[in-house]
This record gives C-alpha cells, structure tokens and sequence, in this order.
C-alpha cells in the first residue's frame, strides 16, 4: 500500500491559479498510475484526470480540459495538477490516488475515471474558488 500526501490547497479567486502537490514518501510514484479526483459538497467523487506509469501518457475529464495539466517530477518524487482559469464550480477536496498499473485512454474513459478503479488515496486538500 502506497502512502500519499496531496497538498497545495487553498483559497484563490476566479480566473486564478492553483498547483496541487501528491507525494509519496518511501515510494517511486513513477512506478504508480496517479489520478486526481474531486468531491464537492453532496456529490460524488469525481474523476479530474491521470498520468500513466507506463509512458506518463495524461487523461482529463471534459470539465477541466484545457485548464488543468498533470505533471510529474522524478527528481522529487511528485506529481502535480496545475489548474489556471480557476471557476467557482472548481471548488471541492481534491485528492490524489495511486494503483500500480498502466492507464490508456481506452482504460481511463471506461474504468478509471471512476474512484473504486483506485487503490490508494491521499487525505485530500481542500480547493476554494470565491471572491
């Protein structure tokens, strides 16, 4: 079981920028699919996006395409989900979740854009989007 650490969240007004932070310490994170998810408040996890351990391929939900990019840092051991053009309909928890397996884009849109795909979770970071 790989231990995950999200972080970066915060407040940030409309139209501005956020980088969330997912680290795992005693792990390689390159060797784990990574995702991003999101609840808000009385709604489902939401899947935001991936990058695959195999060739650090990266997929997005509809909602976020365009404003949102993951990235990884071997170097540190992290990866990161950049979101610019922030919106009010942004805000939720954000959380990061590994499985050590490749994710395709044939995968992600059937499988695993949906949370019990995952097995491991971060503790999540909360995102606030207001003025």
């Amino acid at each position: 079981e790989v231990q995950l650490q999200a972080s970066g969240g915060g407040l940030v007004q409309p139209g501005g920028s956020l980088r969330l932070s997912c680290a795992a310490p005693g792990f390689t994170i390159s060797d784990y699919s990574i995702a991003w998810f999101r609840q808000a408040p009385g709604k489902e996890r939401e899947g935001v996006g991936c990058i695959s351990n195999s060739d650090r391929s990266t997929y997005y939900a509809d909602s976020v395409k365009g404003r949102f990019t993951i990235s990884s840092d071997s170097a540190k051991n992290t990866v990161y989900l950049q979101m610019i053009n922030l919106k009010p309909e942004d805000t939720a928890v954000y959380y990061c979740a590994a499985r050590r397996r490749e994710v395709s884009n044939n995968s992600w849109y059937h499988k695993a854009f949906r949370p019990d795909w995952w097995y491991d979770w971060g503790q999540g970071t909360l995102v606030t989007v207001s003025s």
